[in-house]
C-alpha cells in the first residue's frame, strides 16, 4: 500500500497530524497576523545544601540565576531548532523570572514570551522555562544528585483563532 492508498486517519482535531496519520507542520501562511503572549513556569528542586548555595550565590560554576536567565532566554529562541514541527517565530520579547522558594528548597522559574505573527509562542515560554531549569541543574549538581526539575506547564497565553487561555489550579 501506497501513501495514497492510505486510509484516511482520524486526528481528532489534532493539528499536527495529516489525514494518513502522519506528522506535519501546520501552515499558517494564511493565519492573520495577532499579538501573542504566553507564560510558563516549572521549578528545580535542590535540597538543601544546592539550595542554600544559590540564594547565598556560592556556586563555584557562578551566579546560577543570571546564567540561567541568559539560558532562558536562548533556549526560546531556538525552540523551532529542537522541536521539529515548531515555527520559527520572531520573539519580541522573552523575560525569565526567578523565586526563591525556601520552603520546597526550589528555584521557581517563569518565562514570557511575546510576538505579533501567525502562531503563538506557548513552545517558546516552556523551552525557555526548560533550559533555564536545565543550566540550574548542571550549575548545581555537583552538589547533589537528587536535584529534580518540576512542574512545567503553560500558565497562560493570549491571541490565536483559540482565543485566550489561563490556568485554574
Amino acid at each position: 500500500m501506497t501513501d495514497l492508498d492510505s486510509p484516511p486517519f482520524a486526528s481528532g482535531g489534532l493539528s499536527h497530524i495529516d489525514e494518513h496519520g502522519r506528522a506535519r507542520m501546520v501552515d499558517v501562511s494564511a493565519k492573520n497576523a495577532s499579538a501573542r503572549t504566553a507564560v510558563a513556569a516549572g521549578a528545580v528542586r535542590l535540597g538543601a545544601d544546592a539550595f542554600a548555595a544559590v540564594r547565598d550565590q556560592q556556586i563555584q560554576k557562578g551566579d546560577v540565576l543570571t546564567v540561567a536567565q541568559i539560558a532562558g532566554v536562548l533556549g526560546a529562541k531556538q525552540a523551532s531548532r529542537l522541536l521539529p514541527l515548531c515555527h520559527d517565530v520572531l520573539l519580541q520579547n522573552v523575560e525569565i523570572e526567578f523565586g526563591l522558594n525556601e520552603a520546597d528548597q526550589a528555584v521557581e522559574i517563569r518565562a514570557i514570551t511575546k510576538t505579533e505573527g501567525p502562531t503563538g509562542v506557548e513552545m517558546e515560554a516552556l523551552t525557555a522555562v526548560s533550559v533555564a531549569a536545565l543550566t540550574v541543574y548542571d550549575m548545581c549538581k555537583s552538589l547533589s544528585k537528587e536535584i529534580e526539575i518540576t512542574g512545567l506547564r503553560l500558565l497562560a497565553k493570549t491571541g490565536g483563532r483559540s482565543g485566550d487561555y489561563r490556568r485554574t489550579n
